[in-house]
């Protein structure tokens, strides 16, 4: 068996950045509420009928993955898209990219675990590889959140932690088992689906036709809900579980992280798990801060600024880990 290898990493955000004062003059909100709470300061949304679509963005950011690993579009072999804000609710981005870079007719899977969507679609590429199955696979995680969110008042809980933006890795064959990704490691428990959920439209609950016959302006099923509190509680205690399962798979200790990169969900989170785990900030990376929560693409531009900025380095070891809607987490311990 092959153990798999990121060779090129890529981010795309829009260039429309929106503040906290932004967000003051539209909402009840003001800047050092959202900052306390969240630890954001901006994010990025997606201006109305631009490029800047959920596949536009991941298409972009595949771009530059692709060149960076050195291949030409016709070696990949596969596609993982990873995203909860589809352009449509069928068929899912994953062939509009193979369509928009004129791939070959190569597989094209949507991965849809929300915050830990990314985490979810590596595992599915390293597994391909792993198998022999396929030898170099694209992995997005891409989302618009901004079309979609409450911006008044009565959605400012959830809209303003959440931003748009698009991460790509190319994942590769790696021989030496010692190097690449040596472990990944998925949980779910859903019986809390209903904390962090996006109800309509639904088949179960609420379709389309029954939004337009109620005409209800007062309906927020089609808004996301989210238990923030029961959410954060649930997150820290399952950051650390998945953490240290998979530094234990591979029989390494707490201080053998190099870096750690966590979905950036909240800042708290991130800094909770930071000194539990005994970590100096040259060992976490966050960039929430300008960027808010960009769901399944958050840890791919994450971890494409970190390694841009020189902060990950050949023979680190690097842990993802992610929590979110579902609940799902998981995490991805990588020998670089």
């Amino acid at each position: 068996m092959y153990n798999s290898k990121i060779i090129g990493l890529g981010h795309y955000v829009p260039d429309n950045v929106v503040t906290n004062d932004d967000l003051s003059k539209i909402m009840d909100t003001n800047d050092e509420w959202i900052q306390e709470r969240t630890g954001i300061k901006e994010r990025r949304w997606a201006l109305e009928n631009s490029e800047d679509t959920t596949s536009g963005m991941g298409i972009k950011a595949a771009k530059v993955a692709i060149e960076r690993a050195g291949i030409d579009k016709d070696d990949i072999d596969f596609i993982v898209f990873a995203t909860l804000s589809p352009d449509m609710y069928f068929p899912g981005p994953g062939v509009q990219v193979q369509h928009a870079l004129d791939i070959k007719t190569v597989g094209a899977l949507d991965v849809r675990n929300q915050c830990s969507g990314f985490i979810y679609a590596i595992s599915v590429a390293d597994q391909y590889i792993k198998t022999g199955m396929y030898k170099n696979i694209l992995v997005i995680g891409s989302e618009l959140h901004s079309h979609g969110l409450d911006k008044t008042t009565r959605g400012r809980g959830v809209s303003v932690i959440f931003g748009d933006g698009a991460g790509a890795a190319i994942l590769t064959r790696e021989e030496d088992n010692t190097k690449g990704i040596l472990s990944t490691h998925l949980h779910s428990q859903g019986e809390h689906a209903e904390e962090l959920v996006l109800v309509a439209p639904g088949m179960g609950k609420r379709w389309v036709n029954d939004i337009l016959r109620d005409n209800d302006p007062n309906d927020e099923s089609y808004f996301p809900y989210m238990n923030g509190q029961f959410v954060f509680k649930n997150a820290v205690v399952r950051f650390s579980e998945v953490i240290m399962e998979g530094l234990g798979k591979n029989n390494l200790g707490k201080e053998a992280i190099d870096m750690l990169i966590p979905h950036q969900a909240n800042l708290r989170i991130s800094q909770f798990i930071q000194k539990k785990f005994e970590l100096s900030d040259d060992q976490v990376f966050n960039n929430i801060q300008k960027y808010g929560n960009t769901t399944a693409a958050s840890i791919p531009i994450a971890l494409t600024e970190a390694w841009e900025e020189g902060k990950i380095k050949e023979g680190d070891v690097v842990v993802l880990a992610a929590f979110g809607s579902g609940f799902t987490w998981g995490s991805v311990i990588i020998k670089w």
